[in-house]
């Protein structure tokens, strides 16, 4: 997999970290592709995974930091990005939680394998929901939920996106997650993804705030990307460098 988006991930690699010298970017690139290699594995392994396995594979250290606001009938949003193994993290969230979770996605355009990994994801309890009812999921009368967004993406619409600085360069950065915490006043909670070992994750959530409408426009979301960008620095390695994520301009 090594010649996959090259190009691509060179490039970013170069523009987010412009201190380090060729030989360090491409130390970090071919890491890069064995942890991604590494992902490939464990999402075709999902499909079979069980319970007790993901159990072990996956443990987040502070589960009852979520569960103080279910035991108070509170919603919460989970925010994180596309940083070591996301998917086995969707898939073990309901586990964990007293919360009725939901996550956001955007839906494949390839109607089988949109299915199939839909499966996988949501089999241990979490609900998938398409982009386009995100609203629909806050306005839902039910216990208290917490839905789920992954907020690292290249924004399809730059105009209605929130700019900031994101490893040295000017990004783009989804604003859905702030817009629907401030409308309905949920807190805020970021999620960091560590990796102890090959196949082995650990997850540790953190408060970015519990008084979204009190906040200054623009600062949950920086908050968040602060967070992400302080744990791809440390491990630069683990992040989706395949993406395509600056192709807008402000």
């Amino acid at each position: 997999m090594l010649g996959y988006r090259k190009k691509v991930v060179f490039t970013n690699l170069r523009n987010s970290f412009a201190d380090k010298s060729e030989q360090e970017l491409k130390t970090i690139m071919s890491d890069f592709y064995r942890h991604f290699c590494d992902i490939v594995v464990e999402s075709v392994k999902g499909f079979t995974i069980s319970e007790r396995q993901l159990r072990k594979r996956l443990v987040i250290n502070n589960p009852e930091f979520s569960n103080y606001f279910s035991d108070k009938g509170k919603s919460i949003i989970f925010v994180g990005g596309h940083y070591n193994n996301w998917e086995i993290c969707a898939q073990a969230f309901a586990m964990y939680s007293n919360h009725k979770c939901i996550g956001i996605y955007k839906p494949l355009s390839n109607k089988f394998f949109n299915q199939k990994l839909s499966e996988s994801r949501s089999k241990y309890g979490i609900q998938l929901i398409p982009m386009k009812q995100t609203k629909k999921s806050f306005e839902e009368k039910s216990k208290p939920r917490a839905i789920v967004f992954g907020s690292d993406q290249n924004p399809s619409n730059p105009n209605r996106a929130h700019w900031v600085q994101f490893l040295n360069q000017d990004t783009a950065v989804l604003f859905g997650a702030e817009k629907y915490a401030k409308e309905y006043d949920w807190p805020v909670v970021f999620v960091s993804i560590s990796k102890v070992r090959r196949g082995y994750y650990e997850v540790e959530y953190s408060l970015i705030t519990d008084k979204p409408t009190e906040q200054p426009h623009g600062k949950i979301t920086e908050d968040f990307t602060k967070r992400l960008e302080k744990d791809i620095i440390n491990q630069p390695q683990y992040w989706l460098w395949t993406h395509k994520r600056w192709k807008h301009k402000r």
